[in-house]
């Protein structure tokens, strides 16, 4: 499981004062992002496209509060993978959220899905538990 920790700004609460539903993709985004990096996914050329993302709000955030987001990977197929993410409170565990993402190896030179590498395969599959 990969983990990654943000600490909510005031820019990201409205006017009820809990953090609003569009910045929840941002932390999604920003742990994701940084999970390609750490599970060396990426190589010299980000060659991803998002095929599809979903966010369920369980709870609230709040102003100044510490998130963990945990990214685990549900699902290897032959050209994409499923990233499950929870947005947590890190101090008390309490679940905030929950997001899935469909992430697909693309070719950008033929507009065209491609096989992930066995490389990639590989670091994905350290990530990997069962659904």
């Amino acid at each position: 499981m990969h983990k990654h920790e943000v600490v909510v700004r005031f820019c990201e609460t409205d006017m009820l004062g809990h953090v609003n539903n569009k910045n929840y993709f941002v932390y999604l985004e920003d742990a994701r992002i940084q999970f390609f990096y750490d599970a060396a996914v990426i190589g010299e050329k980000w060659n991803y496209v998002l095929a599809s993302t979903k966010c369920d709000f369980v709870s609230q955030a709040f102003f100044h509060q510490t998130l963990m987001i945990e990214s685990m990977i549900s699902r290897i197929g032959n050209s994409s993978f499923q990233l499950d993410q929870n947005i947590l409170d890190k101090d008390t565990g309490n679940l905030i959220a929950k997001g899935e993402s469909t992430i697909v190896c693309f070719n950008f030179d033929k507009q065209a899905s491609e096989a992930l590498s066995d490389e990639v395969r590989a670091n994905l599959e350290h990530y990997l538990v069962n659904v």
